[in-house]
Formats: C-alpha cells, sequence, structure tokens
C-alpha cells in the first residue's frame, strides 16, 4: 500500500548524509571483500608455496643441510674444553709430599685443554664439499617440491574452469528447451502439435536440469580439491578469475619432444639433485679413503689444584695462590697416529661408498629417462588434444548447424521432439567434448613449456 505524501515520515537533513556514509561504507566494505574472494592462478601459487606442508617439510630439510655444511666448516677450528672438579676426602688421603695421612680435607681441581687437527687424508674438507653438494641437492629437491604444486594447482585451476564451461553449455541448454517449451506450447494450443510433442519435450528440460545439477557438482567438488591443495581451511573459500586463454588454431606449432629434453634436462631441480647427490657420494668415497692415512693433530693442556689441608714441610698451611703456583701444570706437543690394521673396516667402508657412486650414477639416469617419458607423453597428449580440438571445433559447427535445421522443422512439425532432442544432446556433447579439448591442450603445452623453465601463466 502506498503511504501518501503528507503522511510519510520525515527525516532530517543530517540524518540523510549519516545515511549515504554508512551505505557508502557498506557498499565499499562489500566490494573489498568480493575483491579478497577472487583469487587468480599467481594468487593461489603464491599461497600453496608459502602453506603447503610438503613445501614446509622440504624446507626443513634444506635447513638441516644448512646446519651441516656449516658444521663441517667449524670442524676445522681449534677445540677448547675445560673442566672444574671438587671432591671430600675422608681418612688416609694423598698429601702434598706424596705420602698418606689420616686427614679429613677438601680439594678442587681445574684443567684446560685444546686441540687441532692439522692434516687428515683431506677427511675434513671432503666432509665441508659432502656437504654442500648435499645442500645443493636438498635446495633442488625443494625446488622440484614446488614445481610439483605449481602443476598440480595449475591442474586444478583449469578443472575449474572447465567445469564453468562445463555448466554454463547445460545453462544454455536448458534456456534453449526453456524457450522451445514455450514455443511448443503455443503451438499444442494452436493445434498445430500433439501434446505429446511437449511433454517430450518437458521431460527433456527436467533430465537437463539433473545434468546442470551434477555439473554444478562437479565445479564444487574441482573447487574442494583446490581449496585442499592450498592446505586451505574448510572456513575460507574463494572464486577463481576467469583469464584470457590463449587461441588454440590448427597451424599452432609445439617444440620438438627432444629439443623439449634437451632443454629440460639442463634446467629441472630433480636432474640437478640427482647430479649433486652423485658429487656427495663421491666425496664419501674420499672421505672413506682418508681413513687410510696418518692423522696429525697439535694439543695443549694446562692442570691445577687446591687441597685445603696442604701444609709446607714446617707445617704451616699453604694459600690458595701459593698452591695455585706449586700445583700448576702445563704442556703441549703433537699426536700423529697411524693407522695398521683394523679388521678391514676402512676397506669396506671405501667398497661400500664406490657401491653409493655406483647406484646413484643409474639413478642419475634413471631420472633422466623419467624426465624424457614425461616429455615424450606430455607432447604426445598435447598433439593428440590439439587433434581432438580441431575435430570437435568442426564437429560443433555443423552440430550446430544441423540444430538449427532441425529446430526449424520441429517447429513446423516436420521432425518429432525425440529427433529434436537427439540433435539438441548431439550439441551439447560435441560443446562439452571441444571444452575437454581445449582444456587438455592448454594443460599440456603448460608442461612442456614448464619443463623448459617457463613459468606457467594463464
Amino acid at each position: 500500500m502506498r503511504i501518501p505524501i503528507d503522511n510519510q515520515i520525515k527525516i532530517p537533513i543530517e540524518m540523510k548524509h549519516l545515511i549515504s556514509i554508512v551505505v557508502s561504507i557498506l557498499l565499499l566494505g562489500t566490494a573489498q571483500l568480493s575483491a579478497q574472494n577472487v583469487w587468480d592462478l599467481q594468487k593461489c601459487i603464491d599461497y600453496a608455496l608459502e602453506n603447503n606442508i610438503q613445501i614446509k617439510m622440504q624446507g626443513v630439510n634444506t635447513d638441516y643441510q644448512q646446519n651441516q655444511l656449516q658444521q663441517a666448516k667449524n670442524n676445522r677450528l681449534p677445540s677448547l674444553n675445560g673442566s672444574l672438579g671438587n671432591s671430600f676426602n675422608y681418612g688416609r688421603s694423598l698429601n702434598f709430599d706424596n705420602t698418606y695421612r689420616e686427614i679429613n680435607s677438601n680439594s678442587s681441581r681445574g684443567s684446560l685443554s685444546a686441540g687441532v687437527t692439522l692434516w687428515n687424508g683431506s677427511v675434513l674438507n671432503n666432509s665441508i664439499d659432502e656437504a654442500e653438494f648435499n645442500l645443493k641437492a636438498s635446495l633442488e629437491s625443494l625446488q622440484k617440491a614446488k614445481d610439483d604444486i605449481m602443476l598440480l594447482i595449475a591442474a586444478s585451476y583449469l578443472e575449474i574452469l572447465f567445469s564453468q564451461e562445463l555448466v554454463q553449455v547445460a545453462k544454455d541448454q536448458l534456456e534453449v528447451t526453456r524457450q522451445q517449451i514455450e514455443r511448443t506450447g503455443k503451438l499444442v494450443d494452436a493445434g498445430s502439435l500433439a501434446k505429446g510433442s511437449l511433454l517430450e519435450i518437458e521431460a527433456q528440460f527436467a533430465r537437463e536440469e539433473l545434468n546442470l545439477v551434477n555439473e554444478e557438482n562437479k565445479l564444487q567438488l574441482a573447487y574442494l580439491n583446490l581449496y585442499q591443495l592450498l592446505e586451505l581451511p574448510s572456513t575460507e573459500t574463494f572464486e577463481i578469475t576467469v583469464p584470457e586463454l590463449p587461441v588454440i588454431t590448427a597451424n599452432r606449432t609445439m617444440i620438438n619432444s627432444m629439443d623439449a629434453f634437451r632443454n629440460a634436462v639442463q634446467v629441472r631441480p630433480e636432474i640437478k639433485s640427482a647430479v649433486y647427490q652423485l658429487e656427495a657420494y663421491k666425496k664419501q668415497v674420499a672421505i672413506a679413503k682418508g681413513q687410510l692415512y696418518p692423522n696429525l693433530s697439535f694439543g695443549a693442556d694446562y692442570y691445577n689444584s687446591y687441597n685445603n689441608k696442604y701444609t709446607d714441610a714446617q707445617g704451616a698451611k699453604l694459600s690458595f695462590s701459593d698452591q695455585l703456583k706449586t700445583n700448576e701444570r702445563y704442556g703441549f706437543g703433537m699426536n700423529l697416529q697411524i693407522p695398521i690394521f683394523n679388521k678391514n673396516q676402512t676397506r669396506t667402508q671405501i667398497s661400500n661408498a664406490e657401491l653409493q657412486v655406483v647406484n646413484q650414477e643409474l639413478e642419475v639416469q634413471n631420472t633422466k629417462n623419467q624426465l624424457r617419458q614425461d616429455i615424450e607423453q606430455a607432447y604426445a597428449n598435447a598433439l593428440a588434444a590439439l587433434k581432438r580440438y580441431m575435430a570437435n571445433d568442426k564437429a560443433v559447427t555443423s552440430m550446430l548447424e544441423a540444430f538449427r535445421y532441425t529446430e526449424e522443422k520441429f517447429n513446423v512439425g516436420m521432425v518429432n521432439s525425440v529427433e529434436y532432442n537427439q540433435s539438441k544432446n548431439n550439441l551439447a556433447k560435441a560443446r562439452s567434448d571441444l571444452a575437454q579439448a581445449k582444456y587438455e591442450y592448454i594443460f599440456r603445452t603448460k608442461i612442456i613449456d614448464f619443463y623448459n623453465g617457463v613459468v606457467i601463466v594463464l
């Protein structure tokens, strides 16, 4: 019911300004919230690199290898150790003049010792080199973990785009059927078509409604998969942006798979990690061989003690400072340890280290072979997807023309509803196949680019 002008509530001007400000703030906040809930591919990748558990675990391992390297370097430094002790002695105790007396006493002692390795068969230097290679291998493994999650996110992102396109195809199909129901209803009312035609199209509309629900469910599952990859709490959701995808043409060329492999083998982190690990194992061989050589070290020590019952020859109690002067001793010297026979343990360690080198050489080759197979598979899949896309593109054009022709004949009663629905279903399937081939081709080409060191962008 409309309120008469004279009876409408009068709002003061100040209140109107206040309401305007509040509404503006709410609209601005809504716009900002909406902007915050829209993520592009790069934002998804950045979030995953910062929060993914596997990447964090690999980062911890890298920190561990960094500590190992620092310790290997610190092992070249001299060692310095001190000790302090105090004891209460009862009964017969050793006196300062090296005789035993029946006396209770309290004694304190302290010492300092220092040592440094001068040469040990280059074990220290080789240990540093081994730790450096282990750290480099760990850094490359960390990059590999990041690369893997980026590929998974890109695939999940494209899966959402694909699902969104299928949802739109289902909506378009449903809209066409809805319009056809209106036209068919008019023709049935006019007596031009039997009511059975309308019932059949209405049944088709119900089936297409169910298909739309199924596609929307698939879209939600695709989003759920992306949320889980991002380690995102279930309480936080977002929508992805729809990028401008590359145009697929028949004359589009792709880099040859062998050229891609030759490029990838130089830049891929899994190859670098395997090679660095191989170098680390070679250093282990050198370390084991170093155990065959003598170990030369330099050492020095200082010792002092105090006893509260010590006296001089006249029986006068010795002071703390006098005892420190009297009891101190120090020395330094060289120590040479020469390995002669240790039950062939060193020889066994050398043999085991050499076997690890051989095994890692095989691992390097196996990693290269796996990379080559992955690239060849990605290339073959991309080429097949391109061919399917071109074929489906032609099929969609043909199906669209066929559907328009069938629709015209259906509107004048020349074909029945079964033939009409079949033509429309063929068109929907062709569109679905076209979308699937498009996104598969885009993803496969992104994999090939990624193997060549190109950052994934959409």
